[in-house]
């Protein structure tokens, strides 16, 4: 048995490396098979010198990630513990970077809200590959960030002017009825389809910023029919809920991307509202573009899950129970 004492400037800051919730010390000790006392500013760790050598580098990794001015959360420190204790190993979601290495890449900083940050080492890849390529495909299920992360980019890209303009669709597959039969005005049609993206935006940017770039017409949402005959120069163009776009409407909206221009496309494989499925244009992309020099996707697997804990679980469940039905897998 051995021990080690770590000791840091004040109590507030120890506390802030662990959420104040000590609990979380609890966790970490049965993870680890270590004791974990605490006082004032110092934590000892207590147990077999490989144990203890795990349990300084979560501390560690939580300090590094504090200075670059990382808010701990439960999940990051999960996420720390993880990495540390080579948890995910067959899903392979957290070896590799630790949460300090998350906090690299800020989006949205300088703002009066946080900056956006990934919070799992598939979103890190995720935000990588939307720095290297024009068309960026997240594929995955519920919960994972898909969506949020791509809104977080666009907004980044769009303040500090890589962009002129952010463009936002989506199929409207689950109306039933042609959007011309549907009261309202065309942005009042769409709205509704598109309240995950907008839901994502009022979280990272304050009023005053949302109502300028409103005013400004710098965002734009149109349905996913509407695209054809557009060619979109210096805009960043979400396509949301992928899935859903028959494989005409895909080719059609790939081909819209002009000069300085980013595309990202998001969709879950397992939620596939078409009928017959194969008809998904997202799947026909996923089978056609993997090797297309500009074109990358990103794999989101259920432990990158950043909802609530028990939305993993309930995947999970889902996933299966549904192996065996048809073939396809909660997870896609």
């Amino acid at each position: 048995m051995s021990e080690k004492t770590l000791e840091f400037e004040s109590p507030h800051f120890l506390h802030s490396l662990f959420a104040d919730d000590v609990t979380l010390l609890k966790e970490m000790g049965e993870r680890l098979g270590v004791t974990v006392t605490t006082r004032d500013s110092w934590v000892r760790l207590e147990g077999e010198d490989e144990s203890i050598s795990a349990g300084v580098s979560v501390l560690e990794d939580l300090e590094r990630a504090r200075r670059k001015g990382a808010a701990i959360s439960g999940h990051s420190f999960r996420y720390a513990l993880d990495s540390a204790a080579g948890g995910f190993q067959k899903e392979g979601a957290a070896n590799g970077a630790g949460v300090a290495n998350l906090f690299d890449h800020q989006l949205l900083a300088g703002g009066t809200k946080p900056p956006v940050t990934p919070r799992t080492k598939t979103q890190l890849q995720y935000v990588e590959a939307l720095d290297r390529h024009d068309v960026v495909f997240g594929v995955g299920p519920a919960g994972t960030g898909k969506t949020f992360l791509a809104m977080a980019y666009a907004l980044d890209m769009l303040k500090n002017r890589a962009v002129d303009r952010i463009m936002l669709t989506r199929p409207a597959v689950e109306a039933g009825e042609a959007l011309g039969f549907l009261p309202g005005a065309l942005e009042e049609k769409v709205l509704p389809y598109l309240r995950p993206l907008y839901d994502a935006m009022s979280e990272m940017l304050d009023r005053n910023e949302a109502t300028k770039f409103a005013e400004k017409n710098l965002i734009e949402i149109a349905p996913l029919a509407y695209m054809r005959g557009r060619t979109l120069n210096r805009a960043c163009v979400i396509l949301d809920e992928a899935q859903n776009a028959s494989r005409e409407q895909m080719l059609m909206f790939l081909t819209r991307l002009g000069e300085n221009s980013k595309c990202i496309v998001t969709g879950d494989p397992s939620q596939i509202d078409l009928r017959p499925k194969k008809k998904s244009g997202l799947l026909e992309a996923m089978a056609l573009l993997q090797d297309v020099e500009g074109v990358s996707f990103t794999r989101f697997l259920r432990s990158d899950v950043v909802r609530h804990p028990v939305v993993s679980r309930i995947i999970a469940a889902y996933d299966h129970g549904r192996e065996g039905e048809d073939g396809d897998a909660v997870s896609g």
